[in-house]
């Protein structure tokens, strides 16, 4: 820490000292695709070899994800096992179309996200926070909380807010339960997956998970009939995100996306955006428990924090840098998978077409080559005066390149504005010794929910001691 106190360490899973066979690698792949990495991933720039499973590459220096995610981002699409996974909901969205077709649609969501558009949508964002802090009730008492839960609620109620005008068919709890069952079930990473087995082989998550993908796809499916029906019929409708993808034409002349490809963009956005910012505000909240010295600075923004304010972002640096510490720690997508379309170069080792090539933000992020204390919480990395020391391509919780995430600004601007909101009507403190694990379910999800007390602040109220939970 700045002020010299020893800086918090959470949990992170054992690494192994020696390669995977591949009955291991399978099941672990299955379980939890964390407990893969080894020390050496977390010590050498880059792994490269041959198994079972064909070549595969472990790119862990500036250089080499320069190379594979911008440089040459031609040469790479994201492989056949992204697309069995998450195919069947969101074939056609903007996370997993590839060459001309993810190109057209990124030209038509684009203009939806540009920076002045994603301001217009602050007012809604606070005013959901402020929303759900009051709807916690801490004036009658402290309470204990699950953050898993709640976060995911007030994600949701935002991105119905700012996004579908309140029109999400299906209340915050059912999409939180449909989601925890997609991604614990459907979402896992099956051993037939990983072989290559064809796509009529039945998989026990898929098959388990079948209920919560159809939850989605009704509500999704409902709500875009319904207001492409309203469009036609000329009737006023809200100007959200839905309508623009509704009405966005390509702006080198095509037509504009299907039902379908309007109804797996809104399932990405739900599932990739409203689920990795809920899982960010929840680590954040967990390491802002165990660092009362953060927590307090945090404290200090909050109380002048005015979301109509033109420079309020700038006046929360400690709230940014604890949000983006979060997402190096806890990075919301574990992995980055591409497969090499054709043979290269990548650290001066030849690359072959087939390639597998991993580029895992756990790793990058706690490189013992590439951060100092990597597996510490110190938020003042990030503060603008330290930021311009941090190479852009060790850092990657948005993915880079041309595939950067197309909502980025979108899910700073919520989490920093959800996470002011709530540190400026509560006291959060850590209930137990216990760390929460990590796990990889496609994001970075807590093996068990994070339970945190909350309390109403008071004026010249100081931080709860923590000597209980050290």
């Amino acid at each position: 820490m700045a002020d010299g106190s020893p800086a918090f360490r959470p949990w992170t899973p054992p690494r192994r000292d020696k390669p995977l066979g591949l009955l291991p690698f399978l099941w672990i792949s299955w379980r939890d695709p964390l407990g893969m990495w080894s020390n050496r991933h977390f010590r050498e720039p880059q792994l490269h070899g041959t198994s079972a499973l064909g070549e595969i590459v472990v790119v862990s220096h500036p250089e080499g994800v320069r190379h594979v995610l911008s440089a040459n981002a031609a040469n790479y699409e994201k492989g056949a096992l992204q697309r069995r996974v998450l195919g069947p909901m969101l074939a056609e969205g903007l996370l997993l179309t590839e060459g001309d077709a993810w190109r057209r649609v990124r030209r038509i969501l684009a203009p939806l996200f540009t920076p002045a558009r994603t301001a217009t949508m602050t007012g809604r964002m606070a005013a959901s926070a402020v929303a759900r802090v009051e709807g916690w009730r801490l004036d009658f008492g402290p309470r204990v909380l699950n953050m898993d839960t709640e976060m995911s609620g007030l994600t949701f109620d935002i991105l119905s807010a700012t996004l579908f005008s309140d029109q999400l068919d299906g209340d915050a709890k059912g999409f939180e339960q449909a989601l925890n069952s997609y991604l614990s079930l459907a979402a896992r990473i099956d051993p037939l997956d990983v072989l290559g087995a064809p796509d009529w082989a039945p998989r026990l998550g898929r098959l388990t998970g079948a209920g919560a993908g159809r939850f989605f796809e009704r509500r999704v499916s409902a709500l875009v009939t319904r207001r492409r029906a309203q469009i036609e019929a000329g009737e006023t409708v809200e100007d959200d995100l839905l309508t623009a993808l509704l009405t966005a034409r390509d702006e080198d002349g095509g037509d504009g996306l299907s039902d379908r490809e309007v109804a797996s963009n809104v399932l990405t956005f739900i599932l990739a955006g409203h689920e990795t910012t809920a899982r960010t505000l929840g680590w954040a909240l967990h390491l802002i428990s165990r660092a009362p010295e953060v927590a307090a600075r945090l404290r200090d923004e909050a109380d002048g924090f005015d979301v109509s304010a033109p420079d309020w972002a700038e006046r929360l640096p400690w709230t940014r840098a604890v949000i983006e510490e979060s997402m190096r720690l806890f990075p919301p997508a574990p992995t980055l998978a591409r497969k090499a379309l054709g043979p290269d170069e990548i650290g001066g080792e030849a690359v072959g077409a087939g390639a597998t090539v991993l580029i895992s933000p756990w790793v990058l992020h706690r490189h013992e080559a590439l951060w100092e204390a990597p597996d510490e919480f110190r938020p003042e990395r990030f503060l603008p005066e330290n930021r311009k020391a941090i190479d852009r391509w060790t850092y990657i919780p948005f993915s880079a390149g041309p595939r950067v995430c197309i909502g980025a600004a979108f899910a700073m601007n919520e989490a920093m504005i959800a996470l002011a909101t709530i540190l400026k009507g509560a006291e959060v403190e850590a209930v137990s010794s216990l760390e929460p694990r990590p796990v990889h379910q496609i994001t970075l999800r807590s093996r068990r929910p994070i339970l945190l007390k909350l309390r109403q602040r008071t004026q010249d109220q100081s931080p709860p001691d923590q000597s209980s939970v050290r």
